[in-house]
């Protein structure tokens, strides 16, 4: 795990940028504390890197530059099938002078180009780099686990692994770009390459950019989830399939030379992902939990406990206080560039620096809910479809249909949720599906109140669910429980990962997720619809498939938490409730004319569903202060 930048142009001297890139580089050393450098290409590029070194500790060193000197590469993350793609191309007689994953990746360009992106089993970005023709390959990894900006001067094509290196350029504004910001009003991320920062774009997961000099020639996606159903197949042999990949994609991504750890929230994903590494641990392998003391709505240890009594590892906690978010929310902010997510950001950082007290590398279960449908707001989308088949005697899914009387006993999880069904039923029932998975997502609905009339007249709803539905209707399927995972994996997932590589980054410690290997999710996609969510069962065929491996009370819960943060206790009196009043109720605040003043000071009183409007708020105004004030 690293951090790179690049400045690329065309034909013109930019040696004089070196301090530059330099000072891009000590911006996110956070990213790789063991070493950097940096390579000019004579009036072509400028490119930096810092390490965070894991794989062939003492060598494969960045930028890396091929024997003969025409080809450089610099690289964030990690091929997990190095070894393997290494056997493949000593096989065609290419010799290999370290045992970094690195080295393996710039062969595979050399020798195949863009046709070596498929084969990558792994966590990525990169730019790689052409002197002869002054060509480069920017890429990123198929589900985006690592990130890559890009933004454009008048001369030169800026390339970092965060925002707030390419904001050192003296030739980039810093200006917030409104159409993101409703954007994020109403899902709490942007969409495709959008950021918050006008001007600044990102590479889409699995995605790569061509180009030559300082131009943009291309932008294609390599890798597209491929919805022909298998029927010929049966759930067991879906079921051992899938419990096949998960262990070798674990087995794959315990490849380390550093020590490897574990988070353990007491949920199915990422107690499955620490029992399957636990077995690959050379010793008892340590895992990382966060609990409030605020409730139990608030503690998930019973669980994590129990995980750690049927497996081989040793347990540590953090318990996050009202102080530690009043001390830590500004460099949170400012560690994620941008104010995504909820507020369970906050113990997952806390998490993740307890984590880096003990190891370099650490292991997660992000993904699981997206690829085997693990929300309960799927859930509520197929009662109404349920409701739907049973009045009108509808089958728009043909086969696909879950039933009403399927879905009836599983309806016992929503009823957390009562709030959010009350609101998708008051107006749009029975509409079509975009319609009706935008409604349940939407959260623009629940502000409007709250936000400045001016900044509304701004929006334009009609081009936001034009967008949405651009997402949600572009997979080959009929099937609801397709469309809805598939525009969250490409959204709402990539949102997530974001935080998570920023949150363990921050503590230089690299994150790896066995849930996201593309081969599990090309298997995914061919299930027929009713294995993954028979009857309206959250994330069934993933618990057939390990149901031998989970204790029963972990892979039986009905308790779904989310990692939730007491900010309601701590609006009531104390340094939580005077930090928020300080912040959203400033001058500064007020004059931004997001919300209203009303608004603000009901937010401080009354902290809506969650939580979530408060933060959101909170995060905004701090990521205004911390980017675009400053």
């Amino acid at each position: 795990m690293c951090g790179i930048v690049a400045l690329l142009v065309d034909g013109l001297d930019i040696s004089f940028r070196k301090p530059l890139v330099s000072e891009m580089l000590d911006k996110i050393s956070h990213r790789g504390p063991d070493g950097a450098g940096i390579d000019y290409v004579n009036a072509q590029a400028l490119l930096g890197h810092c390490r965070l070194a894991v794989i062939d500790v003492d060598n494969g060193q960045q930028p890396m530059t091929s024997r003969c000197g025409r080809y450089k590469l610099v690289f964030n993350g990690e091929i997990y099938n190095y070894l393997e793609l290494a056997l493949e191309l000593r096989a065609i007689g290419v010799s290999l002078k370290t045992a970094s994953d690195t080295e393996v990746l710039l062969q595979l360009l050399i020798h195949r180009g863009i046709a070596a992106l498929p084969t990558l089993n792994g966590m990525f970005s990169f730019v790689f780099h052409d002197r002869q023709s002054g060509s480069w390959v920017a890429a990123r990894d198929h589900f985006g686990i690592k990130p890559l900006y890009y933004s454009k001067t008048s001369n030169e094509l800026i390339f970092s692994s965060e925002i707030k290196a390419i904001l050192c350029h003296p030739e980039i504004h810093v200006e917030r770009d409104d159409k993101s910001l409703e954007q994020y009003m109403s899902f709490q991320f942007c969409l495709d390459d959008r950021t918050l920062f006008k001007n600044v774009l990102k590479i889409e997961p699995g995605h790569y950019l061509t180009g030559t000099g300082n131009r943009i020639e291309s932008n294609i996606s390599y890798w597209k989830q491929d919805y022909q159903v298998d029927y010929e197949h049966t759930e067991t042999w879906f079921r051992e399939k899938l419990l096949y990949l998960l262990e070798d994609s674990t087995m794959l991504q315990m490849r380390s030379d550093v020590p490897v750890g574990s988070y353990v929230s007491g949920g199915i994903d990422s107690s499955l992902v620490a029992v399957l590494a636990s077995r690959h641990s050379d010793g008892r392998m340590p895992v990382f939990h966060g609990r409030f003391k605020d409730g139990s709505q608030y503690d998930e240890s019973k669980y994590a406990k129990i995980l750690i009594e049927h497996s081989n590892c040793d347990y540590f906690e953090v318990v996050p206080t009202d102080q530690d978010f009043v001390d830590l929310i500004p460099k949170l902010i400012y560690a994620l560039d941008e104010p995504l997510a909820g507020p369970g950001v906050f113990p997952q950082y806390l998490v993740s620096k307890l984590a880096a007290e003990h190891v370099k590398v650490v292991l997660g279960g992000q993904g699981g809910d997206e690829i085997f449908g693990g929300y309960a707001r799927y859930l509520i989308g197929y009662l109404e479809q349920a409701l739907k088949g049973a009045i009108f005697e509808s089958q728009e899914e043909g086969n696909h249909l879950v039933t009403l009387e399927s879905i009836v006993p599983n309806l016992a999880i929503l009823k957390e949720y009562t709030p959010l069904i009350k609101q998708f039923w008051s107006r749009g029932l029975f509409d079509n599906m975009d319609s009706r998975y935008f409604h349940l997502i939407d959260r623009s609905k629940d502000i409007k109140e709250i936000l400045n009339p001016d900044l509304i007249k701004t929006f334009n709803r009609d081009g936001l669910f034009s967008d949405f539905q651009r997402i949600f209707n572009n997979p080959e399927t009929t099937s609801y429980i397709n469309k809805m995972t598939y525009f969250d994996q490409k959204t709402l997932l990539p949102a997530l990962l974001q935080v998570e590589d920023r949150v363990s980054m921050a503590h230089s410690i690299e994150s790896r997720v066995p849930l996201l290997d593309y081969r599990i999710m090309d298997l995914v996609t061919q299930m027929p619809p009713q294995l993954k969510f028979q009857g309206g069962k959250t994330k069934h065929i993933l618990k057939k498939s390990v149901s031998h491996i989970l204790p029963k009370p972990i892979l039986n819960r009905k308790d779904k938490m989310g990692f939730p943060v007491p900010l309601a206790e701590w609006m009531r009196g104390g340094v939580v409730r005077d930090f928020v009043a300080d912040t959203l109720l400033s001058k500064a605040s007020v004059e931004r004319n997001i919300f209203t003043k009303k608004a603000l000071e009901s937010m401080i009183i009354n902290q809506g569903v969650g939580s979530r409007q408060l933060w959101g708020a909170l995060s905004l105004e701090i990521w205004h202060q911390q980017f675009i004030d400053a």
